[in-house]
């Protein structure tokens, strides 16, 4: 099968140098590579690369242009701060040839040991259980599985699939690949997750650049529940505000009856207790030095806590957005 590898990117960088040489060495014959930046820029490639400009569109827009563009049977979908482990195409196309019904191939994007400290602490607040639930497989090898929603930063599917569902079409972003995914469920096509499947993916480092992605994540996610509830509506999405409302209205009733005082605290201290634990183990099992291990825990467990909030307000934000701005 031939696969066409579409990168969207805003410019020519170090990331995105990274991402095409790892493609360039992939362990797999017959494909392309599809960069598409705003507009062009100096670098030369070898024949396999072509370059192609979009003008300044939103990444669902430019792989739309790219599907279009591609010569490819699969479209192997990669965002321009992530690149693939040498295996990566082999390991997809042997899913897609098992079963015609298998419309779409994703894997984990894990966080890279060449990440600096902030960043590796986002990494670890993303993978852990207490942020992203049963969903920490997004983040870390888990066995393979069926999903109804995957982000696109490792996302392979049908070229045919694509064309027919009419790829992304809609403007939102972040939030397109969710809108994708729901499309390709209706049309009964499966989507595999397979742990090797692999890339690797640079986090935003903590704390301001996490918390912005978090903040839009949660917004769309917020806004999807009731625009696409069909694979967005989980119990689980509404933790972090439950949490939100829990912490303003524990302490307001705990002002007014005296004897919820005590159990708010133990609440309070048992999350806390919670969150130090996983973020120790977390930070003390990084193949780092002993300091960095301390600063690893501190970060962590912070970025829980900051993660919990901040996704819990957008998302009751999101919930009560009549419109998305980009709509």
């Amino acid at each position: 099968m031939t696969v066409s590898i579409i990168i969207a990117v805003k410019d020519y960088g170090k990331n995105l140098k990274e991402c095409v040489d790892n493609c360039l060495r992939l362990d797999y014959k017959d494909y392309e590579i599809i960069i598409l930046p705003d507009k062009s820029f100096n670098h030369s490639f070898p024949a396999s690369v072509r370059v192609i400009p979009t003008g300044e569109v939103t990444p669902p827009f430019k792989r739309d242009i790219g599907a279009k563009e591609a010569k490819g049977e699969i479209l192997a979908f990669i965002d321009d701060d992530a690149y693939p482990d040498r295996n990566w195409l082999n390991e997809a196309i042997k899913i897609f040839k098992e079963d015609d019904n298998i419309g779409c191939v994703c894997g984990p994007a894990v966080t890279p040991s060449s990440d600096g400290i902030k960043e590796k602490a986002s990494g670890l607040v993303y993978s852990s259980f207490l942020v992203s639930g049963n969903h920490i497989y997004r983040y870390l090898p888990k066995k393979r599985r069926e999903s109804i929603d995957f982000p696109s930063c490792n996302f392979l599917i049908r070229k045919s699939l694509f064309l027919k569902i009419g790829g992304f079409e809609k403007p939102y972003w972040p939030g397109e690949d969710t809108f994708l995914c729901l499309k390709i469920l209706k049309t009964g096509k499966k989507i595999i997750y397979d742990p090797k499947v692999l890339v690797y993916h640079h986090r935003r480092p903590l704390f301001k650049a996490h918390l912005k992605q978090i903040r839009n994540y949660a917004f769309h996610r917020g806004y999807f529940v009731k625009r696409y509830p069909e694979n967005s509506l989980r119990i689980e999405y509404f933790f972090p505000s439950f949490f939100v409302i829990g912490i303003i209205g524990g302490f307001l009733l705990s002002l007014y009856f005296t004897f919820l005082f005590s159990l708010y605290i133990f609440i309070l201290f048992f999350y806390l207790f919670l969150v130090l634990t996983n973020s120790a183990v977390s930070a003390f099992q990084e193949k780092v030095n002993l300091v960095n291990k301390i600063k690893l825990f501190f970060l962590v467990s912070s970025g829980i806590i900051l993660t919990h909030l901040f996704y819990g307000i957008y998302f009751i934000k999101g919930l009560l957005t009549h419109k998305m701005p980009e709509e």
